[in-house]
């Protein structure tokens, strides 16, 4: 069974740790206006400090706030382990939400070193380098295939994953970020209206959880771009299926590390564009 947020709707002072807040609409059906409840994905901009330097400014869904934090510093190479991360302390205001990750020296120092200021809009992890060397930073060069997914398993990953998306099914207005088994089992999901930070939550999560992203794959419900491809390839996960296309860098990159990059991956249908020994039944 798939673990993830509830994303229950809430009203009163925590409702923001919840995902999703209710606001009144005029809905209109057939020609009728209807006076009802309308549940609305939260966005909140979120501020992370690396030991007490701001560094990042993202917009995102305030759930899983600390699996985001250890996320986005592996994903974007602030951190090279987990162990690195030593506490992480969150503070809410009327502007929104400032996360303290409290790391390790030479991590801190390495941070100083390339210093740069995000802005994304919904979590962009290239939005305001400084340099072309940052935007296409060095990637680990994945394990080659050891094993093999198959056509049914990916149309059973993609069945599951609406599912398995609470804020989605309250709001529709959330990207989800899964990772799943060989034989198609969604086992962990996490959700945000960034689809950089729904990756990002997702790999905090499988870090914390200690599982292996060696054998197993990603699918996420958006165009699998460059800085997807990254954060994947980082992350060590071998794999990454997305709902809709690739880009040309994506490409590129994921055939460099020795990523699979699957694009249009909806039910049985999908392409595959490189390392497509991981994938039964490709020529």
């Amino acid at each position: 069974m798939a673990t993830h947020n509830t994303g229950a709707l809430v009203r009163g002072p925590d409702e923001w740790a919840h995902g999703a807040v209710v606001a009144k609409e005029w809905r209109q059906r057939d020609g009728v206006f209807t006076r009802t409840d309308a549940a609305l994905a939260v966005e909140v901009p979120v501020a992370l400090q690396y030991n007490g330097i701001s560094h990042a400014v993202m917009l995102a869904t305030p759930c899983d706030l600390e699996d985001f934090a250890l996320g986005f510093s592996l994903s974007e190479g602030i951190l090279e382990d987990a162990a690195d991360l030593y506490h992480v302390d969150t503070h809410r205001d009327a502007l929104g939400i400032t996360v303290a990750l409290d790391v390790a020296g030479g991590a801190f120092a390495a941070l100083k070193e390339r210093r740069r200021t995000l802005a994304g809009r919904t979590g962009c992890g290239i939005c305001g380098t400084e340099s072309l060397q940052q935007v296409l930073r060095p990637l680990p060069m994945l394990a080659p295939a050891q094993w093999q997914v198959s056509v049914a398993a990916l149309a059973t990953a993609g069945a599951a994953l609406a599912g398995a998306q609470p804020l989605l099914q309250q709001t529709g207005a959330t990207h989800g970020a899964a990772w799943c088994s060989l034989d198609g089992s969604v086992l962990h999901v996490r959700e945000d209206v960034g689809r950089h930070n729904a990756l990002d939550k997702l790999i905090g999560a499988l870090r914390r959880a200690q599982i292996p992203t060696e054998r197993g794959f990603v699918l996420i419900t958006s165009r699998a771009s460059v800085e997807m491809v990254q954060k994947a390839a980082t992350a060590g996960v071998c794999m990454l299926a997305a709902v809709s296309a690739p880009t040309s860098l994506a490409l590129e990159i994921a055939q460099r590390c020795g990523l699979t990059l699957i694009g249009f991956a909806r039910g049985a249908s999908f392409s595959v564009y490189t390392h497509q020994s991981r994938i039964a039944g490709v020529p």
